[in-house]
């Protein structure tokens, strides 16, 4: 079976699919291991070192993708590169398929099988190949880190012969994954923390980092079975605005992690609680890919509102490339070892299991997933001239 791990060709993507140590493990279950040359070069590896592990190295992108079983990516593929797969291949990416209709379609015009590996399901058999917590778990990390470079103060107190320095305040708001990290990194800084989630089941694990967990009685909350918190009404939305702004307020550094699965990210904080921040302090809005928790954040910049500082940047865990390639290659390589088959040394794509019915997004010409099957239907009855409105063929299928 060729395996094969293309350069990642998105703007500002440092990180690669796979690291030799993984390409080696697959060697030996009997993989052949191709991959674009320097494509590991901003992660820290060369081209030898996937040589040495016994991949080869292939500077033709095309040539290698239209023979390869199965493909490696961390980001979607573009568009036009979808019809130089091999008809029948593996595709394994992130895909975000709840927003990109087209490319779902081009997927199954193509007959491309696709693993979407946002979609891995949240279940304990499943936790090794989870990779949006392992690179969540990252982006908490460098959330903090971002926001002790840019303030005008440190976060420890000190003790000095000019006097006491007091440690600064920072409000963490979701406590998912992210966020907890968030929480254990500021501690570890000498911050006083505070954590706000609208689930009150996190508690116990904010308060087991160090930090105090702030309770704003919403009613009714909760979480999916994905793990991650209900959307709220617009009267709760409302109510937790109101008593957030006071913990903003106080804070020094506010981070948002608040993201909703499939959905455009929910506004917290608004311009009248920058407005009640103090000057110097600094909001880093995680979400920033998916809308934004922060109003007025902007994409991959960094924005100054009354002195407070507005970090908007993508793709954080490639600030980290190095540890963000290789939880992720680890990740893929788990996932791929769970479908093994020994005796004939290729990936076994088994459609009753509850890994792939959860991640299997197009098969044989066909949208699988129920949720994205869910969707082009409302899609299709609330938006006259939409372009999904008149589903492809391979919708048809689906939806049949």
């Amino acid at each position: 079976m060729l395996i094969a791990i293309p350069k990642e060709i998105y703007p500002g993507e440092t990180r690669v699919a796979m690291i030799p140590a993984n390409v080696h493990k697959l060697v030996q279950l009997g993989a052949e291991m191709e991959i674009e040359s320097t494509a590991g070069i901003s992660s820290g590896w060369q081209d030898e070192d996937y040589i040495k592990v016994g991949a080869r190295v292939n500077t033709d992108r095309k040539a290698m993708l239209s023979r390869a079983d199965m493909v490696l990516r961390l980001r979607k593929p573009p568009k036009e590169e979808i019809s130089w797969l091999k008809p029948g291949a593996l595709h394994i990416s992130h895909l975000h398929p709840f927003y990109e209709c087209e490319l779902m379609h081009e997927l199954a015009r193509c007959n491309i099988s696709a693993i979407s590996m946002e979609m891995i399901p949240r279940i304990s058999r499943a936790q090794k190949m989870d990779a949006l917590s392992s690179q969540a778990n990252l982006a908490g990390y460098v959330a903090v880190i971002l926001a002790a470079a840019r303030m005008n103060k440190i976060f420890p107190m000190m003790t000095t012969a000019a006097g006491t320095i007091q440690p600064v305040r920072v409000f963490v708001i979701g406590a998912g994954v992210a966020g907890l990290q968030a929480i254990a990194t500021a501690k570890r800084l000498g911050a006083r923390v505070y954590a706000y989630d609208t689930r009150p089941v996190v508690e116990e694990q904010v308060q087991s980092l160090g930090a105090k967990f702030v309770k704003i009685d919403l009613g009714n909350t909760g979480e999916t079975k994905q793990g991650y918190a209900k959307a709220l009404t617009e009267e709760q939305i409302n109510q937790q605005r109101e008593a957030m702004t006071k913990h903003c307020s106080l804070a020094d550094v506010v981070i948002t992690t608040a993201q909703l699965f499939g959905r455009k990210a929910p506004i917290i904080i608004t311009q009248d609680m920058i407005a009640a921040m103090r000057p110097g302090s600094v909001i880093v809005d995680l979400a920033v890919e998916s809308g934004g928790n922060v109003e007025g954040a902007m994409l991959d910049q960094e924005c100054d509102i009354n002195g407070v500082l507005i970090i908007g940047l993508s793709n954080l865990p490639g600030h980290v490339a190095a540890h963000a390639s290789q939880m992720y290659s680890t990740n893929l390589y788990n996932l791929i070892y769970e479908f093994w088959d020994s005796e004939t040394q290729t990936f076994r794509l088994k459609l009753e299991d509850d890994i792939i019915k959860g991640c299997l997004v197009t098969h044989q010409e066909y949208i699988l997933h129920q949720c994205l099957k869910q969707q082009e239907k409302e899609r299709s009855q609330r938006l006259d001239n939409h372009p999904c409105t008149n589903p492809c063929p391979y919708y048809k299928k689906a939806l049949g």
